[in-house]
């Protein structure tokens, strides 16, 4: 009886099929410009109009406090209230004392939340502001 070898009906391949990992990479990347526009969302914000360009100023010294026509508060896109923002502005003095606070109020808005977080940084030393407003046009 002969024997049959089937080393010559195994065929090997010599290339790797890239499309489902292009699939896959164009998947994850619409994905990911879908969303990273909704994870850095803060308020909407009506801004007054007016005021200069900043000089260039260094991201890590720079706290953003932003506050709502009802008197909602954001430090740096998490929603904290009055106190929580003072401990932790407090903290972030000691570490860095060259630290700026960006203050973005709705025009709309009370001047009480304002002044409460403006007072709450000068109490602690914090002085160094700057009052953020959109573009005149």
């Amino acid at each position: 009886m002969r024997r049959f070898s089937q080393r010559n009906s195994l065929v090997t391949l010599s290339e790797i099929n890239i499309t489902p990992l292009l699939d896959l990479a164009f998947v994850l990347l619409i994905i990911f410009v879908i969303t990273t526009p909704l994870l850095e969302q803060g308020f909407d914000l009506n801004l007054a109009k007016g005021g200069a360009t900043d000089a260039k100023v260094e991201k890590d010294n720079v706290r953003t406090v932003e506050i709502d026509a009802r008197g909602n508060f954001l430090l740096d896109k998490k929603r904290l209230t009055a106190v929580q923002i003072e401990q932790q502005m407090v903290a972030d003095f000691r570490k860095n004392p060259n630290l700026i606070v960006f203050i973005r109020a709705d025009k709309d808005g009370k001047i009480e939340p304002f002044a409460d977080v403006m007072n709450r940084c000068i109490r602690n030393g914090i002085v160094k502001f700057s009052f953020r407003t959109s573009p005149e046009r």
